[in-house]
């Protein structure tokens, strides 16, 4: 019997540097959805972010509700929405919404906020980001499966609140927590019994946070009377594969300046080497990212399963490094190469080629027997004299010549 299925998706921000045209981006974030959504991958996270620049989709229901229509069968979650950033009632109507329209496909993905310059604008103060999050996350579990729900706080208010309509999803439609080094997002996610979402799972304090998350994501859950399931674990890294590591290199240097920029310059992350060595080198060795081959990427994502103890679904983080069509390609050599390797897809072909290899001489020899037995019947019932030379010859039963004689 197959084993549980590993699921692949993308966790799509995203990044699109200042030099291009952001309609045509954000029309191409779609058309990677839609590729992704024809080679089989599971899921597809969208960001939501109101400056700096890079990180185009303000609404990521918006842009659910357009990949909805363009898509068959891929899963679409926020990646992450912001709940400092909206009323509860009104964001769990809009994603209420979106689990009818997209009937069952839409995932909820929920976080503090990831930009400062975000909340400075909407006068939120970054130290009480994560408090709010708890507290919208207390009145949305219910909400979404149904409930009525009375609850003020120092920021919203809710009489008798109740959606108008029955989740399309049941209980209610899936949510998970975006989870960085800190346990605010492990705790959250145990203490309502939800999904986790490690987003930096291969920089170096995230993976080694790993084990150590999922701990706290465990108790929490065990504290409130709730189970957390590893299947609805998500963990997210870069990867850019090609045919060969060479040509995997060459083709980040395409737009990998222009994304470290953005993590120098305006995130502030130390995601680029500072001592003047080759990003590309850094990346790799310091286990960040895959670029590489298809086996770069299977043993990257063997790392984080045994790091991790286990999880339910891997996801690229949408980078632009390549080219669009060399990175429509590392997308595809993924579902080609990598995903049999974790879905046992290729168990029963393994099986089924092993058996008749291994019994290749009985069934040849059966073959020929069953070949024999009509040539013979066919002689019987013809006579060779009645039958044309041409076809004795195709049966093997010419005359012979003197010399073969």
């Amino acid at each position: 019997m197959a084993g549980t299925k590993m699921r692949f998706g993308a966790f799509i921000a995203p990044f699109h540097p200042l030099d291009e045209n952001p309609t045509l981006a954000l029309e191409r974030d779609i058309e990677l959805v839609q590729w992704m959504d024809k080679l089989g991958y599971d899921e597809a996270w969208v960001g939501e972010h109101h400056s700096a620049g890079y990180e185009l989709i303000a609404s990521p229901e918006l842009f659910i509700a357009t990949l909805a229509e363009r898509t068959k069968h891929i899963r679409l979650g926020t990646g992450v929405s912001s709940l400092p950033y909206h009323h509860p009632l009104m964001l769990a109507d809009r994603i209420n919404q979106l689990d009818h329209i997209t009937r069952g496909r839409v995932m909820f993905g929920v976080g503090p906020g990831a930009l400062p310059s975000d909340a400075f604008m909407m006068g939120i103060e970054v130290a009480k980001q994560r408090d709010m999050m708890d507290e919208a996350l207390d009145v949305l579990v219910p909400l979404l499966r149904g409930e009525t729900v009375t609850a003020k706080t120092s920021w919203f208010e809710l009489n008798n609140a109740r959606l108008q309509m029955t989740p399309y999803s049941r209980p209610g439609v899936e949510i998970a927590v975006a989870s960085q080094v800190s346990p605010t997002g492990a705790t959250a996610a145990g203490r309502h019994g939800l999904g986790l979402l490690s987003i930096g799972a291969t920089s170096a304090g995230g993976f080694n946070a790993l084990s150590t998350n999922w701990a706290i994501c465990e108790d929490a859950a065990k504290d409130n009377g709730k189970t957390v399931d590893r299947n609805a674990w998500r963990l997210v890294g870069p990867v850019h594969i090609a045919e060969t590591r060479e040509q995997a290199r060459a083709n980040v240097r395409f737009g990998l300046e222009k994304w470290l920029y953005y993590f120098r310059e305006v995130a502030a992350l130390p995601l680029a080497p500072t001592d003047g060595s080759d990003p590309v080198d850094a990346l790799i060795n310091s286990g960040m990212a895959v670029i590489g081959t298809p086996d770069d990427a299977i043993a990257q994502i063997e790392r984080l399963k045994q790091q991790s103890g286990g999880f339910g679904c891997f996801m690229q983080l949408a980078h632009n490094w390549a080219d669009f069509d060399n990175t429509k390609k590392s997308y595809e050599m993924m579902a080609r190469y990598v995903f049999p390797k974790f879905q046992e897809t290729n168990v029963n072909r393994e099986a089924s080629l092993e058996w008749a290899r291994t019994n290749r001489e009985t069934f040849m020899g059966q073959a020929m027997m069953a070949v024999g037995s009509r040539v013979a019947q066919h002689i019987e019932k013809k006579g060779t004299e009645n039958i044309r030379p041409e076809i004795l010859d195709a049966m093997g039963l010419g005359k012979k010549t003197d010399a073969a004689q």
